[in-house]
Protein backbone atom coordinates (compact mmCIF):
# COMPACT_ATOMS: atom_id res chain seq x y z
CA UNK A 1 0.00 0.00 0.00
CA UNK A 2 1.10 3.57 -0.87
CA UNK A 3 2.39 5.76 2.28
CA UNK A 4 0.02 8.54 3.11
CA UNK A 5 3.08 10.68 3.51
CA UNK A 6 3.55 9.88 -0.52
CA UNK A 7 0.34 10.54 -1.34
CA UNK A 8 0.42 14.17 0.43
CA UNK A 9 3.50 14.91 -1.33
CA UNK A 10 1.72 14.90 -4.66
CA UNK A 11 0.37 18.56 -5.61
CA UNK A 12 -4.08 18.84 -5.96
CA UNK A 13 -3.23 19.68 -9.98
CA UNK A 14 -4.89 18.69 -13.10
CA UNK A 15 -1.25 17.46 -14.14
CA UNK A 16 -0.79 15.43 -10.98
CA UNK A 17 -4.18 14.00 -10.32
CA UNK A 18 -4.14 12.52 -14.32
CA UNK A 19 -0.81 11.35 -13.77
CA UNK A 20 -1.81 9.69 -10.18
CA UNK A 21 -4.97 8.12 -12.45
CA UNK A 22 -3.32 6.94 -15.30
CA UNK A 23 -0.10 5.12 -12.64
CA UNK A 24 -3.29 3.22 -11.12
CA UNK A 25 -5.29 2.20 -14.01
CA UNK A 26 -2.96 0.07 -15.27
CA UNK A 27 -2.17 -1.17 -11.83
CA UNK A 28 -5.46 -2.11 -11.05
CA UNK A 29 -7.01 -2.28 -14.77
CA UNK A 30 -8.87 -5.52 -13.80
CA UNK A 31 -10.57 -4.03 -10.92
CA UNK A 32 -11.19 -0.39 -12.48
CA UNK A 33 -12.51 -1.56 -15.77
CA UNK A 34 -15.08 -3.70 -13.89
CA UNK A 35 -16.48 -0.66 -11.84
CA UNK A 36 -16.80 1.64 -15.06
CA UNK A 37 -18.37 -1.74 -16.69
CA UNK A 38 -21.24 -2.15 -14.03
CA UNK A 39 -21.35 1.81 -13.98
CA UNK A 40 -22.24 1.33 -17.27
CA UNK A 41 -24.66 -1.42 -17.18
CA UNK A 42 -26.93 0.02 -14.61
CA UNK A 43 -27.38 2.70 -15.99
CA UNK A 44 -28.24 1.62 -19.79
CA UNK A 45 -31.53 1.49 -18.78
CA UNK A 46 -31.71 5.59 -18.40
CA UNK A 47 -30.91 5.29 -22.36
CA UNK A 48 -33.66 2.63 -22.79
CA UNK A 49 -36.42 4.37 -21.46
CA UNK A 50 -35.28 7.85 -23.52
CA UNK A 51 -35.36 6.03 -26.79
CA UNK A 52 -38.72 3.94 -25.69
CA UNK A 53 -40.48 7.37 -24.18
CA UNK A 54 -38.95 9.97 -27.29
CA UNK A 55 -39.08 7.54 -30.18
CA UNK A 56 -41.33 4.27 -30.46
CA UNK A 57 -44.06 5.64 -27.50
CA UNK A 58 -43.69 9.00 -27.51
CA UNK A 59 -47.72 8.99 -25.78
CA UNK A 60 -45.87 7.57 -22.68
CA UNK A 61 -43.17 10.32 -21.89
CA UNK A 62 -44.62 10.86 -18.54
CA UNK A 63 -44.68 7.94 -17.44
CA UNK A 64 -41.39 7.05 -18.50
CA UNK A 65 -39.73 10.42 -17.05
CA UNK A 66 -41.01 9.67 -13.64
CA UNK A 67 -39.03 5.85 -13.43
CA UNK A 68 -36.07 7.62 -15.35
CA UNK A 69 -35.81 9.87 -12.34
CA UNK A 70 -36.73 7.39 -10.20
CA UNK A 71 -34.56 5.06 -11.26
CA UNK A 72 -31.47 7.40 -11.29
CA UNK A 73 -32.04 8.61 -7.80
CA UNK A 74 -33.19 5.97 -5.94
CA UNK A 75 -30.71 2.98 -7.63
CA UNK A 76 -28.42 4.13 -10.25
CA UNK A 77 -26.81 6.92 -7.47
CA UNK A 78 -26.04 4.80 -4.67
CA UNK A 79 -24.17 2.40 -6.90
CA UNK A 80 -22.54 4.94 -8.13
CA UNK A 81 -21.68 5.97 -4.60
CA UNK A 82 -20.23 2.28 -3.96
CA UNK A 83 -18.15 2.45 -6.92
CA UNK A 84 -16.97 5.53 -5.78
CA UNK A 85 -15.62 3.58 -2.35
CA UNK A 86 -13.88 1.13 -4.68
CA UNK A 87 -11.96 3.88 -6.48
CA UNK A 88 -10.55 5.64 -3.73
CA UNK A 89 -9.42 2.30 -2.42
CA UNK A 90 -7.68 2.05 -5.94
CA UNK A 91 -6.11 5.27 -5.86
CA UNK A 92 -5.28 4.53 -2.17
CA UNK A 93 -3.74 0.92 -3.34
CA UNK A 94 -5.90 -0.65 -0.65
CA UNK A 95 -7.05 -4.17 -0.38
CA UNK A 96 -9.93 -3.92 -2.49
CA UNK A 97 -13.39 -6.01 -2.26
CA UNK A 98 -15.78 -5.32 -5.06
CA UNK A 99 -18.25 -6.27 -2.56
CA UNK A 100 -18.20 -2.34 -1.79
CA UNK A 101 -19.88 -1.72 -5.09
CA UNK A 102 -22.99 -2.04 -3.16
CA UNK A 103 -22.27 -0.13 -0.44
CA UNK A 104 -24.67 2.58 -1.43
CA UNK A 105 -27.12 0.32 0.36
CA UNK A 106 -25.66 0.72 3.60
CA UNK A 107 -26.43 4.06 3.94
CA UNK A 108 -29.01 4.17 1.68
CA UNK A 109 -31.19 7.70 2.31
CA UNK A 110 -27.92 9.45 3.73
CA UNK A 111 -26.89 8.85 -0.23
CA UNK A 112 -30.30 9.32 -1.66
CA UNK A 113 -30.77 12.18 0.59
CA UNK A 114 -27.23 13.45 -0.46
CA UNK A 115 -27.76 13.26 -4.35
CA UNK A 116 -30.75 14.76 -4.44
CA UNK A 117 -29.48 17.87 -2.57
CA UNK A 118 -26.70 18.12 -4.76
CA UNK A 119 -28.94 17.97 -7.87
CA UNK A 120 -30.92 20.27 -6.82
CA UNK A 121 -27.93 23.10 -5.69
CA UNK A 122 -26.18 22.75 -9.08
CA UNK A 123 -29.71 22.44 -10.92
CA UNK A 124 -30.51 25.67 -9.49
CA UNK A 125 -26.86 26.73 -10.26
CA UNK A 126 -27.59 25.95 -13.97
CA UNK A 127 -31.06 27.81 -13.74
CA UNK A 128 -29.42 30.97 -13.23
CA UNK A 129 -27.21 31.60 -16.38
CA UNK A 130 -25.57 28.48 -16.20
CA UNK A 131 -22.53 30.09 -14.49
CA UNK A 132 -23.48 29.12 -10.97
CA UNK A 133 -24.19 25.96 -11.65
CA UNK A 134 -20.73 25.29 -13.20
CA UNK A 135 -19.08 26.50 -9.81
CA UNK A 136 -21.38 24.64 -7.90
CA UNK A 137 -20.47 21.23 -9.50
CA UNK A 138 -16.84 22.20 -9.17
CA UNK A 139 -17.27 23.33 -5.91
CA UNK A 140 -19.07 20.00 -4.41
CA UNK A 141 -17.31 17.41 -6.23
CA UNK A 142 -16.34 15.83 -3.53
CA UNK A 143 -19.80 15.31 -2.10
CA UNK A 144 -19.98 11.33 -3.07
CA UNK A 145 -16.35 11.02 -1.95
CA UNK A 146 -16.84 12.82 1.96
CA UNK A 147 -20.23 10.60 1.77
CA UNK A 148 -18.70 7.08 1.28
CA UNK A 149 -14.80 8.19 2.79
CA UNK A 150 -15.86 9.85 5.46
CA UNK A 151 -19.38 9.01 6.10
CA UNK A 152 -20.64 12.54 6.56
CA UNK A 153 -24.28 13.48 6.68
CA UNK A 154 -25.83 14.93 3.49
CA UNK A 155 -25.23 18.60 4.49
CA UNK A 156 -22.35 18.27 6.25
CA UNK A 157 -20.63 16.57 2.93
CA UNK A 158 -22.00 19.79 0.89
CA UNK A 159 -19.93 22.00 3.62
CA UNK A 160 -17.19 20.52 3.63
CA UNK A 161 -16.59 19.55 0.13
CA UNK A 162 -17.45 23.43 -0.48
CA UNK A 163 -14.21 23.94 2.55
CA UNK A 164 -11.99 21.56 0.78
CA UNK A 165 -12.32 22.72 -3.33
CA UNK A 166 -11.80 26.59 -1.70
CA UNK A 167 -8.71 27.60 -3.91
CA UNK A 168 -9.10 24.49 -6.20
CA UNK A 169 -12.23 25.34 -8.02
CA UNK A 170 -10.66 26.43 -11.24
CA UNK A 171 -8.37 22.99 -11.02
CA UNK A 172 -11.74 20.79 -10.98
CA UNK A 173 -12.73 23.13 -13.56
CA UNK A 174 -9.93 22.23 -15.87
CA UNK A 175 -9.76 18.85 -15.12
CA UNK A 176 -13.70 18.91 -16.34
CA UNK A 177 -12.83 20.27 -19.66
CA UNK A 178 -9.74 18.07 -20.49
CA UNK A 179 -12.33 15.06 -20.46
CA UNK A 180 -13.05 16.70 -23.81
CA UNK A 181 -9.86 15.76 -25.31
CA UNK A 182 -9.26 12.56 -23.78
CA UNK A 183 -12.82 11.60 -24.90
CA UNK A 184 -12.08 12.76 -28.65
CA UNK A 185 -8.82 10.64 -28.15
CA UNK A 186 -10.67 7.87 -27.40
CA UNK A 187 -13.17 8.06 -29.76
CA UNK A 188 -10.09 7.66 -32.23
CA UNK A 189 -8.28 4.51 -30.99
CA UNK A 190 -11.32 2.59 -32.37
CA UNK A 191 -14.29 3.29 -29.94
CA UNK A 192 -11.70 1.29 -27.70
CA UNK A 193 -10.35 3.76 -26.29
CA UNK A 194 -13.09 5.42 -24.61
CA UNK A 195 -13.09 2.78 -21.85
CA UNK A 196 -9.69 3.64 -21.12
CA UNK A 197 -10.33 7.24 -21.33
CA UNK A 198 -14.02 6.76 -18.84
CA UNK A 199 -11.60 4.82 -16.49
CA UNK A 200 -9.05 7.65 -16.38
CA UNK A 201 -11.33 9.67 -15.64
CA UNK A 202 -13.16 8.41 -12.78
CA UNK A 203 -9.66 8.08 -11.51
CA UNK A 204 -7.92 11.58 -11.66
CA UNK A 205 -10.91 13.15 -10.04
CA UNK A 206 -10.73 10.12 -7.50
CA UNK A 207 -6.82 11.31 -7.26
CA UNK A 208 -7.24 15.15 -6.44
CA UNK A 209 -9.87 14.40 -3.65
CA UNK A 210 -7.90 11.49 -1.81
CA UNK A 211 -4.37 14.23 -2.25
CA UNK A 212 -6.51 17.19 -0.77
CA UNK A 213 -7.44 15.24 2.04
CA UNK A 214 -4.41 13.83 2.77
CA UNK A 215 -2.89 17.12 2.83
CA UNK A 216 -5.82 18.42 5.37
CA UNK A 217 -5.30 15.21 7.28
CA UNK A 218 -1.50 16.11 7.63
CA UNK A 219 -2.10 19.71 8.79
CA UNK A 220 -5.05 18.65 11.46
CA UNK A 221 -2.18 15.92 12.78
CA UNK A 222 0.66 18.40 13.45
Amino acid sequence: METTEKIEELRPTAGESYSLGWRRMFEYFLYAFLVIVFLGVISAPVGWTYEIEHIHFPMMFNFFSIFTIAYFFFLVAPLKYGAKKVLLRIIRKETIDLNELFYGFKDYINIVLANLLLSAIIGIGMVFLIVPGIIFACRLAFVPYLVVDKKLDAVKAVEESWKLTRGHGWTIFLMALMIIPISIAGLLMLGVGVIFAIIWVNLAFTAIYVVIMAKKEKLESV
